[in-house]
């Protein structure tokens, strides 16, 4: 059986199969869109518009900071931010100068942050003022020249600057021993550089995941990788415009967020409401207030909206599109969301993609005219998706359940510093293309429409975000009181899974409360707070497999039927 791509022009007949590529750096992208619409607003925050012209400014003067600052080509400069104006100023500049992106979650938990900055060997760091007590003493440890913090408000317009610092004023009456955000544009003002035209296969961006072994590892993506994906988005969306509006909820540390919500837009000439902290509320007031014509998000944060009376009675007419990705989206609440959105005067539904880090992020979207059931759409142009027997070549005939695997213009490059698992998840086949093997099972109908059916690799996904429970083993396991234990994900109505622990304690350790406690406590230094495990069950043994290994299965099945 060959290989399928699916052709689009079955659905739309004016969405091209194939696109040539923009060969830049991801400022060149962006630039091009800039100079076309100068005048235009890039993005919107807290009450603050920018334009290009004035963002492209704001580009060069960063890039031309770093350099003064002693960053180089090719070093690796860690961003831990919410979705705000220097984020992505610093993002762009760092880009323009042709240093590395390392992006990471600013609410990880000490030892993850300690891990990213080693993994990467990071020189620099740029986060908010909230965490610089936290990540002092880490960038300390993990021998950072330059920690650079910036504040809210600092991209506030003068009222709320000086209404937000007035709040703020006892928490930071002390001197930092960091790069204030001001000072460090300063230096931008002091030299003048030209920045040579980037490449298009230089590493761009590192983002983290486990890939299918659940261990953390920094996933090396290209110009050309967010580039292809902002391209390709903008031509599996006939309808869209520039100056269109994103509401940009998911955050910049997440394909989903930067590639999607973020580059894909601002290449394309599109209008980002950024969101730094989302809240159901918030959003749907932000929904409403900007008439946004894109929202993209998790099941969860769908969810959530269902239940906001502030979308009361709203008209969403101007919705152009409203796309689901990070985890499974139900078919009862696609149902649900669908008759919310026709309720509302929407002329769309929900349109459900798929894709892992590995290649940016979605490769794969259902299309906005002919949508099957349960069905996680149709590749991307340029995309090839197989099924094949797990962990083999052997592709599988239409209809056949078997792991997912992807190729195209997205595909990283690698994993950092982890060689032979680069090797295992990136083969080249006898057709001469580089597939990722996902670890994901689905099967693909005649039509080339995808179904995701299950995970072969272990793993959790709680409101959007991949846990590994091997990872989260490992740190319960580091503790003086547990003998062993096992993470495991049981159902939750509003994160779809949350995180259980079981545990074993070493001998003479009593089970109680207390015990309970100092784990909790611990684990809270060492893990993300989204990873969290939200219980403990103490257990004087647990159940192993054959080999010795603890039966996770077993212990998942006891939780199904309670």
């Amino acid at each position: 059986m060959e290989q399928v791509k699916t052709p689009w022009e079955s659905s739309m007949g004016n969405i091209p199969m194939h696109l040539s590529y923009f060969n830049g750096n991801l400022y060149d992208a962006l630039a091009v869109s800039a100079n076309k619409f100068p005048g235009a607003i890039a993005f919107d925050f807290m009450g603050k518009s920018t334009r290009y012209k004035t963002f492209l400014k704001d580009i060069h003067l960063c890039a031309n900071a770093l350099v003064n600052l002693g960053i180089r080509a090719g070093d690796r400069v860690t961003i831990a931010m919410p979705n705000c104006p220097q984020a992505l100023t610093f993002f762009y500049g760092l880009n323009l100068m042709g240093a590395v992106a390392n992006m990471i979650h600013p609410l990880s938990a000490e030892g993850e942050i300690e891990f990213y900055l080693k993994e990467s060997q990071s020189v620099a760091l740029l986060t908010l003022d909230d965490f610089y007590e936290k990540v002092k003493p880490i960038c300390e440890k993990a021998n950072i020249k330059h920690l650079i913090v910036t504040s809210i408000a600092d991209a506030l317009p003068f009222p709320k600057k000086i209404a937000y610092r007035l709040t703020k004023a006892k928490k930071y009456n002390t001197n930092w021993e960091a790069i204030t955000w001001s000072t460090f544009m300063g230096l931008g003002m002091k030299i003048n550089l030209a920045f040579p035209h980037g490449e298009g296969d230089r590493t761009a961006v590192i983002l983290y995941s486990g890939g299918t072994t659940g261990i953390t590892k920094g996933i090396l993506l290209t110009n050309g990788n967010f580039n292809a994906l902002g391209q390709q988005v903008a031509a599996a969306n006939p309808m869209y415009r520039p100056g269109d509006k994103m509401l940009a909820a998911m955050p910049i540390f997440h394909g989903f967020g930067l590639g999607v919500c973020i580059h894909a837009m601002l290449m394309n000439g599109g209008r980002c409401i950024l969101v730094p902290r989302f809240t159901p509320k918030s959003y749907g007031r932000d929904l409403i207030k900007y008439k946004c014509n894109f929202i993209a998000g998790v099941p969860t944060l769908f969810e959530a909206l269902l239940g906001q009376d502030v979308l009361n009675k709203k008209d969403l007419s101007f919705l152009k599109g409203v796309f689901s990705g990070g985890d499974t989206l139900s078919v009862e609440l696609k149902k649900k969301l669908d008759a919310f959105l026709l309720a509302h005067n929407s002329p769309v539904t929900v349109r459900e993609g798929y894709g892992t880090t590995e290649t940016v992020t979605a490769c794969c979207l259902t299309p906005p005219d002919k949508q099957k059931e349960g069905s996680i759409g149709i590749p991307f142009p340029d995309t090839y998706i197989k099924i094949v027997k797990p962990g083999t070549q052997e592709e599988l005939p239409y209809g056949q359940e078997g792991e997912i695997l992807l190729s195209g213009p997205t595909v990283m490059q690698g994993y950092m510093n982890h060689s032979e698992e680069t090797a295992e998840t990136l083969q080249t086949h006898a057709d001469g293309l580089t597939w990722v093997y996902t670890g994901d099972l689905g099967v693909m109908d005649h039509d080339g429409y995808l179904y995701f059916s299950g995970r072969a690799k272990r793993m959790i996904v709680s409101s959007g975000y991949n846990i590994y429970p091997a990872q989260l083993e490992n740190i319960i396991d580091a503790h003086p009181y547990v003998q062993m234990s096992c993470v495991i994900g049981v159902p939750d109505p509003y994160k779809m899974q949350k995180v259980k622990a079981f545990i074993k304690l070493k001998p003479g350790i009593p089970p109680d409360e207390q015990i309970r406690a100092n784990i909790l406590s611990y684990c809270a230094k060492h893990i993300a707070k989204y990873a969290m495990p939200s219980s403990i069950v103490f257990r004087e043994d647990l159940p192993k497999t054959l080999v010795g290994k603890v039966a996770y299965r077993l212990l998942e099945e006891d939780e199904a039927n309670q």
